[in-house]
């Protein structure tokens, strides 16, 4: 890796692969989470779209979703490594991917289910935690 790519890393998203998924707006959601573009990440959602995260109650509509990952996803990597795409009955897909967070604290292995639109929206995003009841509560702030 060039110094280049390096600097550009910073400005741009970087591509991810993730084994199984071909699905843009599931690649974009994970490379523009990592670029810290949290306002695009939840442009990405339905207007009455949900993000189920770990200890919260379900976060509702992009500027909802954009104003919780501002405050508590910042310094966080997400390394996604393989999932599968359902398609539902109603032209929408079920995705479900598997991986890790890194958080400036700790690193835990997570799933992500997204339930998607027939317009590619992310109608649903439950994001689960990966761990021992134990290591769950040595994450506790």
């Amino acid at each position: 890796m060039t110094n280049s790519t390096v600097s550009n890393q910073a400005s741009q998203p970087s591509a991810i692969a993730i084994e199984g998924i071909t699905e843009p707006t599931i690649l974009q959601y994970f490379e523009l989470f990592n670029a810290g573009a949290f306002e695009a990440v939840s442009q990405l959602f339905a207007p009455d779209g949900v993000m189920n995260a770990p200890f919260e109650q379900p976060i509702v509509g992009p500027e909802a979703i954009a104003a919780y990952l501002h405050q508590e996803a910042t310094g966080m990597a997400l390394s996604p490594r393989q999932g599968v795409i359902e398609p539902t009955e109603d032209e929408a897909a079920q995705v479900q991917v598997a991986g890790k967070v890194q958080t400036p604290w700790f690193g835990v292995n997570v799933s992500w289910l997204f339930i998607l639109n027939a317009q590619q929206k992310i109608v649903s995003a439950t994001i689960k935690l990966l761990a021992s009841p134990q290591e769950l509560l040595n994450l506790r702030r």
